[in-house]
């Protein structure tokens, strides 16, 4: 019998219709571009099942008898399950101090606590909320009816996360002191989460998209937390604001939800209240939320890895190009009497909060004031060109991060928010803002945490302005 021939290094002619189905069913768009890597992982169940190619594995996908059986197997090989206990500790800091104090004291007469962990890979997150809980709650936990759910696509990271058993990577931020107290060791350098904590915790299969079809079990609801951190930039951005509309149905009112650091999105307060926290950004669900929204100014995005971004040339050619002198900064004027005196810190922190607060206009005369003092400071142009965004003042908020990349051309944020104001006034150069952002970027370390960037990494932000591209691309297309 002569040997089956291994399939191709090239994706073959069925492959397309293949990834497709994959995108429509899984929501993961971060594969829309990505042919090689998802057809290396496509190649893995071709060879363990001897099939010879995409359109053969389709078909197999179909079957109602097995297809439910390879899908999990195929999900397996594509989710991406880096986790860590106490990941982010920005915002872990923000529920240890307020979130989480804040409902134990709310529902401390019903005594009754629902935490959902979306998208929890291998368990990381979901233990880590249990230990958290366990500790403000004391030995008041017994009294209480805790109920933690951790959901993953990947049916293989649920069967590890249920082992509740890890190895040094996972707890790299847990000091050994923390290690002696949550867990007892176990073999091949393992450690075993103790029971108290791995009580509270149940791990079930849920695709976030069956929040959007109907299909999602009635269980999913009524919570007091939801976290979904680092899933979301895997979807696209339509699906995304739809899915955080989804998720903020299920929270009970005055509910908490955290994302992860590179997707805060402005859409969002349209659906839920944002609350500006030392290190992150939190959001609520009250009624009235949509009125009640104030954006954080230092909740935006990330960059990643050692992606060059191809811009399109459509955001390129609206209008014809023109080369315009750099602008300069604004030269030092005499201080008006009437505006009190501040250190340039103290300054910075006042503009912060009060455009935290919504209080735009003020944040904005504090702005100008700084700019008396400190007329070449680049941070002091980027917040004023934020709070120009917030003040609908596109002009302004233009010339106010292009000074600020004129005093630091290192400054990615500034790149950032210049090229999302030129997209979003349908103005030439926004690409190319936007790849000098990920360039500046990819130039760093990807956990290094970017200059007023709310603690976002430099992947985090690569991987927003990719989606930021494929959106324009695709709408310049149907344009």
């Amino acid at each position: 019998m002569a040997a089956r021939k291994a399939p191709e290094l090239v994706p073959d002619a069925g492959f397309s219709k293949l990834k497709g189905r994959v995108i429509e069913r899984t929501g993961h768009f971060y594969y829309q571009d990505k042919n090689d890597l998802l057809w290396e992982r496509v190649r893995k169940r071709l060879n363990a099942t001897g099939l010879r190619d995409s359109a053969q594995y389709l078909a197999l996908l179909n079957d109602p008898a097995s297809g439910e059986a390879e899908w999990a197997r195929l999900e397996a090989e594509i989710t991406i399950g880096e986790t860590f206990f106490f990941r982010y500790a920005e915002q872990f800091t923000a529920l240890r101090g307020t979130i989480l104090p804040e409902i134990i004291e709310r529902k401390s007469a019903e005594r009754r606590l629902r935490v959902w962990s979306a998208g929890c890979a291998t368990g990381a997150e979901p233990y880590s909320l249990a230990i958290l809980i366990r500790q403000l709650l004391g030995e008041k936990v017994a009294d209480w009816r805790v109920s933690i759910i951790g959901t993953d696509i990947n049916e293989g990271f649920l069967a590890t996360a249920r082992r509740a058993r890890f190895g040094k990577w996972a707890l790299r931020s847990v000091s050994p002191e923390e290690k002696a107290g949550y867990f007892t060791p176990a073999d091949q350098e393992q450690w075993q989460l103790r029971p108290e904590f791995r009580s509270l915790v149940r791990f079930e299969r849920h695709n976030l998209l069956s929040l959007l079809d109907g299909t999602s079990p009635l269980q999913f609801t009524e919570f007091d937390l939801i976290l979904c951190r680092n899933v979301l930039i895997y979807f696209h951005p339509d699906t995304v604001t739809r899915i955080v509309g989804a998720l903020r149905n299920c929270l009970l009112e005055d509910g908490w939800m955290l994302l992860g650091h590179a997707e805060p999105n402005p859409t969002f307060g349209s659906m839920m209240q944002a609350l500006s926290l030392p290190g992150t950004v939190a959001y609520r669900r009250r009624s009235g939320s949509a009125e009640a929204f104030v954006p954080a100014i230092g909740s935006q995005p990330s960059p990643e890895l050692a992606w060059t971004p191809s811009v399109p040339a459509a955001l390129g050619t609206k209008k014809p190009a023109r080369k315009e002198p750099a602008p300069r900064p604004p030269p030092a004027k005499a201080r008006p009497a009437a505006l009190p005196s501040h250190s340039p810190d103290t300054l910075l922190a006042e503009i912060r909060r009060k455009a935290d607060a919504g209080d735009f206009q003020a944040a904005h005369s504090l702005c100008l004031q700084a700019l008396l003092d400190q007329p070449l400071n680049p941070v002091v142009h980027f917040y004023q060109g934020l709070i120009s965004q917030a003040l609908k003042r596109p002009a302004e908020a233009q010339q106010a991060f292009r000074r600020s990349i004129y005093l630091d051309k290192s400054f990615a944020m500034a790149h950032y928010h210049l090229g999302l104001q030129l997209l979003a006034d349908g103005q030439p150069g926004a690409g190319r803002a936007l790849a000098n952002a990920a360039r500046i970027a990819g130039s760093m370390p990807e956990d290094e945490v970017l200059a007023e960037a709310d603690g976002a990494t430099a992947k985090d932000l690569r991987n927003l302005i990719r989606l930021h591209l494929d959106a324009a691309a695709r709408s310049e297309r149907k344009g």
